[in-house]
């Protein structure tokens, strides 16, 4: 297709009169029915690199992300379009649900958008597989990596569903990617020779500075004065403690907040989301489970009140800000007792050789009782997190212990030995010492003297960046 022809498109149907950086060339791509993995910024218009193709290809593009809330918006905006969009996810009433999957089953839909854990449900593969399906979207794809900070057990799944349905050219799009979980997305997915499309990691609208301190109570009264400045602005912390402190010490000094956190039921979250996102609220005090898909272009800071454990999780929290393209300050309150509750997180994220034996035990137990022991099942069995039981079942499969039929695990292996699971778990080992690197890297950047951004974009990509930014703490911008 002529870029022209590209053009018209994009004005008829979004109404933009020009591509930004790495739109057109992902288009093209996805046209041509090529696998491509694009990393943009947040805010750089990533949707549009399959939302445009979409109306072009005959068929049916599936849409695969983490973020329910973020479904409803685009299939609402492309329905406003006249393009026939549906989403299929845990949200969805009995009526609501039934519906779209006839809609699916009739071919009247051009965009579905799921979540991994739908895909993994064999009804639902059926249907997909009746359909012809032109574009398979990954969104938030640094979600299938375990080295990376937004890890999702269901996203190592979707190598299995795309050869199911038929595999389908790939359109993977992430804001952030080292060389490791861009290596861990192309791999997942079966897409190794994905074109790979990388705009830059430097906002210039986002001012970026580090404020040290001794104690919390010293940066909480640092935080109230921050969080008086003019716009909406998000407070992010590690803890759901700290939420509801945090929230309850702002709305004291006057200042219209909300709490979000994963512990909250949904209709609390939406609640919450809803304010903030109106208006009504000037601030959201939040852990990490606010912020992925969220599409408010005039949030004007962002303050960290615990060290995030990542630069990947800094970088993606700060890109939540300015994203209408105007300066937004970024400010990470810094105090060394934060890295004391960082090594507990660190502790316990990951599984250790004890718990591969306790879910090899559960499926031999299943088995031997001549019971199919699924996924969900051995979840609700295991004493550990669901997470961690996929991540379980996950290396069980890789090393040839166990074998997936259907939505079945079968054993390959009889009697697994400790030696061999201590064997297995060495990757979990070597993930450890990793995030210990990544946290140390963390460190650098906020207690360094070096250009904020110059240290952000150099870590990702790996190489000498353009120079110093101008619009740091350490530029003097």
């Amino acid at each position: 297709m002529t870029h022209q022809r590209l053009l018209r498109l994009l004005a008829e149907q979004f109404g933009f009169s020009d591509f930004r950086s790495g739109q057109a060339a992902a288009i093209q791509s996805a046209l041509n029915g090529r696998d491509v993995v694009v990393v943009m910024p947040t805010g750089s218009g990533k949707s549009l690199c399959f939302q445009l193709p979409a109306i072009e290809l005959e068929g049916t593009t599936v849409v695969v992300s983490p973020l329910i809330a973020l479904m409803k918006d685009q299939t609402e905006k492309l329905n406003a379009r006249g393009l026939h969009a549906v989403s299929v996810n845990s949200s969805l009433g009995e009526k609501q649900l039934k519906a779209a999957l006839q809609a699916i089953e009739n071919g009247e839909v051009e965009f579905i958008y799921t979540t991994p854990e739908r895909l993994q449900e064999p009804q639902f593969l059926s249907l997909l597989q009746r359909l012809s399906i032109d574009l398979f979207v990954v969104d938030e794809a640094h979600c299938i990596s375990t080295w990376g900070q937004d890890f999702r057990p269901a996203y190592m799944e979707l190598g299995a569903a795309l050869k199911a349905i038929g595999r389908p050219p790939v359109l993977a799009l992430t804001a952030s990617a080292t060389e490791t979980v861009l290596g861990d997305i192309i791999r997942e997915l079966g897409i190794p020779e994905a074109q790979v499309i990388e705009t830059g990691y430097r906002r210039d609208n986002l001012f970026l500075e580090v404020k040290h301190f001794q104690t919390p109570t010293d940066k909480e009264r640092a935080m109230h004065e921050l969080a008086k400045r003019d716009g909406q602005g998000i407070v992010y912390v590690a803890t759901t403690r700290a939420v509801d402190d945090l929230k309850a010490g702002l709305i004291a000094q006057g200042v219209s907040s909300v709490g979000y956190h994963g512990r909250m039921s949904a209709r609390d979250r939406n609640s919450a989301q809803d304010v903030f996102m109106s208006g009504q609220a000037q601030v959201v005090v939040a852990t990490n489970a606010f912020g992925l898909g969220i599409d408010k272009p005039d949030i004007r800071w962002i303050t960290h009140f615990h060290v995030p454990t990542t630069l990947e999780a800094y970088y993606q929290e700060i890109g939540r800000s300015g994203r209408d393209g105007q300066p937004a300050a970024c400010t990470l309150l810094y105090c060394p007792s934060d890295w004391k509750l960082l090594r507990f997180f660190r502790g316990n994220r990951f599984p250790d050789d004890s718990d591969l034996v306790n879910v090899y035990h559960a499926v031999q137990t299943a088995c031997r009782n001549r019971g199919n022991p699924t996924t969900a099942s051995l979840e609700a069995a295991s004493p550990i997190s669901k997470a961690k039981t996929r991540l379980c079942l996950k290396l069980l499969e890789n090393a040839g212990v166990l074998r997936r039929r259907s939505s079945h695990w079968q054993l390959i292996v009889s009697d697994l030995s400790r030696e061999r699971c201590e064997a297995i778990a060495c990757a979990f080992v070597r993930k450890e010492e990793a995030d210990r690197r990544c946290q140390e890297e963390m460190q650098a950047f906020a207690e360094g003297k070096r250009c904020r951004w110059r240290s952000i974009v150099e870590y990702f990509e790996r190489s000498a960046s353009s120079g110093d930014c101008g619009h740091c703490d350490r530029c003097g911008g």
